[in-house]
């Protein structure tokens, strides 16, 4: 969805609100609860679910655009998780590092600011979030430049490459991590992916046949094994994994010849 449908969208909602604004709050949650309510006594159980976990999902993006709206155009859970320290505790002094799919910067500014003697590049396909990234208050030490992941990273070796939910994002993966070690020969990968595993409505979503995925652009969301199959097979293998927030967070390094 384009940002102009996206900002219409949100004008109508508004519009629509005004005579919600007459009621209570608890007025309002009364009435949305019986709503569900009533909507999830219609039919059997499995369609029920199929159409509540739908709403979920509405509700989801609502959250997480309240939340990034309450952060003043940074998400939240930058600060709440913590993740940004995952990479940065992990850096070596003095490395160049490739933050591939950097989207607004975040976590490229975070070590670019917090690793001594760092020099971080940041990709990203998507114009106008580089656009944002390059116009906040970045150190010399950082520079932001535009292209696509699977056809436009800098061809020089890197001490480490940030894959911050950037891999579920690309279908070939094997194939693409492959190619960064043969491209850009990084000493170390550093990854944070959604997990399979972070709720039993995972797997339920999964039988009833409803999406699961937390965004629409990915290909997979991983259970471990796929992770730690496709790690190896990509030629790296795992040094450090951790599961936190739903997702797992690893440090792979390039496997060694026999």
């Amino acid at each position: 969805m384009n940002r102009t449908l996206k900002s219409l969208l949100k004008a109508i909602a508004a519009l629509l609100s005004l005579p919600m604004r007459i009621l209570p709050a608890v007025a309002r949650r009364g009435l949305i609860t019986g709503l569900l309510l009533s909507e999830s006594r219609i039919g059997t159980p499995d369609n029920a679910l199929r159409r509540l976990f739908r709403i979920q999902d509405d509700v989801e993006r609502l959250i997480n655009e309240r939340a990034v709206a309450h952060g003043g155009g940074e998400h939240p859970k930058h600060r709440l998780t913590r993740y940004h320290d995952f990479f940065i505790d992990r850096i070596p002094e003095a490395s160049r590092v490739l933050d591939i799919g950097c989207g607004y910067g975040a976590v490229a500014r975070s070590i670019a600011g917090r690793v001594k003697d760092v020099a971080v590049t940041g990709i990203d396909m998507d114009e106008p979030r580089l656009t944002q990234a390059k116009q906040a208050q970045n150190p010399d030490n950082l520079n932001f430049v535009l292209g696509d992941a699977l056809t436009d990273l800098p061809p020089e070796h890197w001490d480490v490459v940030v894959l911050s939910n950037v891999l579920e994002h690309i279908d070939q993966r094997v194939a693409f991590l492959q190619s960064l070690r043969r491209n850009l020969a990084p000493g170390r990968l550093l990854l944070r992916v959604p997990l399979f595993e972070r709720h039993w409505q995972i797997p339920m979503r999964e039988e009833l046949g409803v999406d699961y995925f937390s965004d629409k652009t990915h290909f997979i969301e991983h259970k471990m094994r796929e992770f730690e199959d496709e790690i190896r097979q990509g030629g790296y293998r795992i040094m450090e994994r951790q599961t936190m927030w739903g997702e797992i967070w690893a440090q792979c390094e390039p496997e060694t010849a026999a």
